[in-house]
């Protein structure tokens, strides 16, 4: 495998400032310098890789959704687990990476969809397909679930899917003023090992 250049290891160590930063400060508490300066990178050349800020945001969206998919993805494709347990297992990782975290920072998606949801187009955008990527990859495992007899089947995989990923965007606000992952845990035996079983 080649080894990446200096130009890819660059645009790399800014998007993972980026998700670091955006996730503690928000986007207006985060100013480029600051971005800059944690990576030794001069402001000249953080334009030739993204343009703006704006467009920067979109894509460190699409770079922190990216493991997410990938972790799931893994659990999915474990020819071990069956869906269902391959999702609520990938969920107790989450509230266990949460936990540790000390429930500072949530989502970055639920984070960006307050603060920018609806002034800046680019990053709406973006935001909208990180969730769209995450919600179809929940609902493919939950038709899988439903086909393997595990989930119920009265109501399409992609509702149930949509109302994971609201339900979830809802609970990490929740996490962050209690300080607790009572409800995440809510949340998940409400709907994994309740209203969604067959």
């Amino acid at each position: 495998m080649p080894q990446p250049t200096q130009k890819q290891t660059n645009r790399e160590s800014l998007l993972a400032q980026g998700v670091m930063l955006l996730t503690q400060q928000g986007y207006h508490g985060t100013g480029l310098k600051e971005i800059l300066d944690a990576v030794q990178i001069p402001k000249g050349s953080f334009y030739n890789y993204f343009g703006s800020k704006e467009n920067f945001g979109a894509e460190v969206i699409q770079y922190y959704i990216a493991p997410f998919i990938q972790q799931l993805n893994t659990h999915l494709q474990n020819p071990e687990l069956d869906a269902l347990t391959a999702i609520k297992r990938y969920f107790g990782e989450l509230v266990s990476e949460l936990e540790k975290a000390d429930f500072k920072g949530g989502c970055l998606l639920g984070n960006l969809m307050g603060e920018l949801g609806d002034t800046s187009e680019i990053v709406r955008a973006s935001l909208q397909a990180a969730v769209e990527d995450y919600r179809d990859l929940l609902r493919d495992g939950l038709e899988k679930a439903q086909q393997e007899g595990t989930v119920r089947t009265d109501k399409p995989a992609e509702e149930l899917a949509d109302l994971l990923v609201n339900t979830w965007q809802g609970v990490l606000l929740r996490m962050k003023i209690e300080k607790s992952s009572l409800p995440l845990k809510q949340c998940c035996a409400n709907l994994l090992d309740d209203y969604f079983k067959s």
